[in-house]
């Protein structure tokens, strides 16, 4: 981890190269696994718009996109446990293989709810490519994403779509937040 100069940042966990790195292995391994399918990638807004951006120019092989926002958050730190759809799919997905993209995995109760609501609207397939899954001691993710970007601390991240309060999306890294910017 290397230090910067935003004043919120503790440090930073994923360079912009790292990044870079990261998401061309993805779509890669995306484009070998879907060719000939046309991959229906949903992004999960708001985080994951950045790194979906990323990963659909790094896809080679045809794929449409579409977008929908799920809140358990709110404006803190934690999870409510209460999963609200705020922005459905305009996509029919019946029949499509569907590949969502996720910023950040922590819990996967977020994550394994929508996969279940998907799930009734019969998808050929449903696979995760998620960016980063956070590293929780004695704790394992709901779900077991097929694509794993990179593992992260389990510290307060942000950068990189990643936000606390609507706020650090637009930093081209990853980095811990100052714990007295939250606390």
């Amino acid at each position: 981890m290397s230090s910067c100069n935003h004043p919120d940042i503790e440090s930073i966990v994923l360079s912009e190269d790292a990044i870079k790195e990261i998401v061309a292995r993805m779509g890669a391994k995306i484009s070998e696994d879907y060719k000939d399918k046309n991959p229906l990638i949903i992004t999960v807004l708001r985080g994951a718009f950045v790194f979906t951006a990323d990963l659909v120019r790094a896809i080679t092989v045809p794929c449409s996109v579409d977008f929908m926002a799920v809140s358990s958050y709110g404006d803190g730190v934690k999870s409510t446990g209460v999963v609200r759809i705020v922005k459905d799919l305009d996509t029919r997905i019946e029949g499509r293989h569907v590949v969502i993209a996720e910023d950040i995995l922590d819990s996967g109760l977020t994550l394994s709810y929508l996969i279940e609501m998907l799930e009734a609207r019969h998808p050929a397939s449903i696979e995760v490519a998620a960016f980063s899954v956070k590293d929780i001691p004695d704790k394992r993710p709901a779900i077991e994403p097929r694509y794993v970007g990179v593992h992260v601390p389990n510290e307060f991240i942000v950068g990189y779509g990643l936000d606390y309060a609507e706020r650090y999306r637009n930093l081209p890294y990853v980095g811990i937040l100052k714990p007295e910017v939250y606390s």
